[in-house]
Parts: structure tokens; sequence; C-alpha cells
């Protein structure tokens, strides 16, 4: 059995790699550098030299394969090179789904997002969910038009395509905003902003366990949302503290205080070397909610979620470790950058409000 990855050498992609092999598929995984080449070759896969944007590089690894899993994304929040989001989530998602139809793979596995969604305003959703937006991130908006625009209107067409939706993915390696907050947390972060920001948690290893369960028992046509528990930020602070013994935050400020100052915020992160979650897009976002169920992946693949206090703890022991390699480099800053530039915009509110009452 031949599967072809694209997105081996990410935070889910990996997972998916080594379990592939673990089954006994011949795994051929796109690498774009010679980092992601030594990464998937190191799961025991073959390194396929390309990039999702250039179909010809592609196409002869892709030939004769059983399954396409295309996990490949671009997702940045903050990021000065938005413009590559388009090219990758959206042009790079419609090159690998017309190869892997055009080559006739029997079945094609494509990695979305709930997301797509927008924020739910506080609506547990499933699959049959649809938004239009706005959006708050060039991600869901881009990941969106890949959802609804690309591979929906290919599954039409007669594409082999099962469609799976993380939401909010944890674990050791873990890069994005989830483990972003985790440090700050770690290291004694004392303000939190838009503590009802809610998202759902589940484990990596368990969200590539669930890519493994739509290919063996998902419908062809078929989404599949891969969520765990919707846990408000500031309950997961509380969680946090509980389980680590560290101190959570001492003041909690509301999203509609901060989100006024999204612009500031912005500005400040272009100054300083402060983390993505105080970006203008990722301030924009509190009190946002990206929730969603998933009984139906429960219920017709078999897919479950370890407890949260087992992975949590673990990620929490990769972050102890990691965090000494970090103060070497001086990115412990942050912190302090952080606190600062939230102190601000949390006077920068007192103000405003202050100042319209007195009128």
């Amino acid at each position: 059995m031949k599967a072809f990855v694209t997105g081996g050498s990410g935070f889910i992609g990996q997972r998916v790699v080594r379990k592939l092999v673990a089954r006994g598929y011949d795994v051929y995984a796109l690498a774009r550098s010679e980092r992601s080449q030594k990464i998937v070759e190191s799961l025991g896969a073959t390194a396929v030299p390309g990039d999702i944007t250039d179909t010809a590089s592609m196409r002869e690894a892709m030939k004769g394969s059983d399954v396409v899993f295309h996990i490949a994304a671009w997702y940045k929040l903050g990021s000065p090179d938005w413009p590559q989001a388009e090219a990758i989530n959206v042009g790079g998602t419609r090159k690998v789904l017309r190869l892997a139809h055009e080559l006739g793979v029997p079945k094609i596995v494509y990695t979305s997002t709930i997301a797509v969604f927008g924020d739910t305003k506080g609506q547990l959703v499933d699959e049959t969910y649809y938004s239009e937006g706005p959006f708050l991130s060039e991600y869901d908006r881009t990941k969106w038009l890949a959802h609804y625009k690309v591979a929906l209107p290919m599954i039409e067409k007669g594409a082999p395509i099962i469609i799976v939706m993380p939401g909010g993915v944890y674990g050791p390696g873990d890069t994005s905003i989830i483990a972003e907050m985790m440090r700050l947390f770690y290291r004694g972060m004392p303000i939190l902003p838009g503590p009802e920001t809610t998202l759902t948690y589940a484990h990596v290893e368990d969200v590539a366990e669930g890519h493994l369960l739509a290919l063996e028992k998902g419908k062809i046509g078929e989404s599949y949302i891969l969520a765990g528990p919707a846990i408000p930020l500031g309950e997961m602070f509380d969680f946090w503290a509980h389980l680590t013994g560290k101190r959570g935050a001492v003041i909690h400020v509301p999203a509609r205080l901060i989100r006024p100052f999204a612009p500031v915020m912005g500005f400040l992160y272009n100054l300083l070397p402060l983390p993505a979650s105080f970006s203008e897009e990722a301030v924009r976002s509190l009190g946002a909610t990206y929730i969603a169920r998933s009984d139906k992946a429960r219920t017709q693949l078999g897919w479950q979620t370890r407890p949260l206090q087992t992975g949590m703890m673990e990620t929490f022991e990769w972050i102890a470790q990691t965090e000494k390699e970090r103060a070497a480099s001086g990115r412990p800053a942050e912190l302090q950058l952080a606190s600062l530039a939230l102190a601000t915009a949390v006077f920068l509110s007192a103000w405003w409000f202050f100042g319209r009452r007195r009128k």
C-alpha cells in the first residue's frame, strides 16, 4: 500500500506519517526544505523534494498511491507574509486535490479545520453548520475558500475526498497559539486578555489517529470534526494552575475592553518581538468561540481522545524541558514585553472608559 503525504514534517503530519509507516504503508512525503526531508526520512518515509504549489514536483511520487493525505497549510497569526496564505491554502490545495483525482487515487483525505465556521458565537456546531464570515484571520478566510470553493466542488465532480476538520490541537512539539499561551502561563504571565475566548482541545496524537480512522472507516464525500472539549481560556488557565501548581493570571481583562485597541497592539507587535498571540489578528479574535462537536467522528469512526489532564501534563513536561533552551536564547523576555503591551492596552481601555463616563 502506498501513501502520499503533504505536510508530513509538520505538527500533525509527522504523527500521520509515523502511523502510516507503522501500519505497513510505503509513505512518500513532500518536503520543501532540507530540514523537512530529514524529518520525514527519520520517520521512515521517502522524502519527495517539492511544493504543493508546484504540480510537477508531486506528479511522479503521487502516481500509484492508494491514498493521498493533504495536510500542508499556511498557518500564521499576524504574519507580514499573509499574501502567501491564499497561494498555499487555496491554490496549493486545488493543485494537490486535482492531481490526485487526475491520477486516479482511490482515496484522498483532506485536512480542513473548524476555523472555516469562524466565530460560532457560543454555539457548539457540527458538520452541517455553515457561515460565510466575516472571518477574523487570513487563515480562517483562506481555509474557508479551500473547503467550500475547492474541496466540496471537487467532491461534487466525483473526487474521492474525505474531509477531516480538527479544532484546537496541542501536544509536545506544538508551535501554535495554544502552545504559546501555555508557555506564557508557565512563565507566570500576570494578565490574561479575553478569558472568555473559547477553543477546543485535542491531543495531536489523537487528531493524527483521526486521520487514519477517516481513511479506514470514513465515507467518501463526508466531513468529520476532530475536536476535543470546548473550554474558555480563563477556565483553562485555572485548570493549568491546578495541574502544575503554578499561579494563574492575577488579572483577567474581558475581550470587549481589549479588542478596540487591536490596532495599537498590532503597532506594538510590529515594533517589539511579541508572541503571535499579541498580534492585531489575535487581539481581534479575543472573545470568539471556535467550537464544534465531534459526535459524528466518535460514532462513525470510533474516534477517541485521551483525558485532558494526561495530555496537558505531557505537554507541560515538554515545555519544562525546552524552556532552558529558550532561556539561553533570551526568548523569555517575550513575557515582559507581552505584559507591558497588555498593561498599555488596559490603561488605554480604562482611560477611554472613564473618559466616556465623564462626558
